[in-house]
């Protein structure tokens, strides 16, 4: 009986330390310039969108267009679930211009490129173009926080609308908030 009665103790403990590690790891993070302000131009390498293998700046081919910017450490399955529900939401938006990219910031971004070409074909992302980024930092004008696994920013022509960043993968409530929030931008 001791053990059961200690058993079940350890796993309350446990399951709340899981709860509560889940928590921080979903924490928000400051990261990205501030709302307001015109995000700066920067250079992506094109992997699998309509520049594929061209280094370009979407921020300027989209110019004023209401735009979703999304910098990843990585492509987990709840990365690329934000990265699904944002391209049918781009999709869906087509008649407002509504525009998306994908940025992986990595220190070696020729060891991303065939993982992004698996995602996209797996998750069938059209719209959206994914590209990597020549550092791990991001471009320095978007203080894209080192703490930062994933930073979302969307702006139109009056400037910078929306921001989300998290120390950890996005749950899916969190992409629920950001894939709510692209009303923002076409406001």
């Amino acid at each position: 009986m001791k053990k059961l009665v200690f058993g079940l103790a350890m796993a309350l403990c446990l399951g709340l330390s899981a709860q509560s590690l889940m928590a921080a790891e979903a924490e928000e993070v400051k990261s990205g310039p501030e709302v307001g302000s015109q995000p700066a131009a920067f250079t992506v390498e094109d992997v699998t969108g309509p520049a594929k293998g061209e280094s370009l700046c979407y921020r300027c081919r989209y110019s004023g267009r209401p735009t979703i910017a999304i910098f990843a450490r990585d492509m987990d399955a709840n990365v690329q679930d934000l990265v699904k529900q944002i391209d049918a939401t781009v999709a869906k938006n087509s008649d407002q211009k509504l525009s998306a990219f994908v940025v992986m910031l990595s220190d070696t971004p020729a060891d991303c490129k065939s993982e992004l070409e698996k995602v996209a074909a797996a998750n069938k992302i059209e719209e959206t173009p994914l590209t990597v980024f020549k550092n791990s930092k991001g471009p320095s004008p978007y203080k894209v926080s080192k703490d930062a696994k994933v930073s979302v920013m969307m702006w139109n022509a009056e400037g910078v609308k929306v921001k989300h960043a998290y120390s950890a993968n996005p749950s899916k409530e969190q992409i629920s908030t950001i894939v709510a929030d692209t009303k923002k931008i076409l406001e």
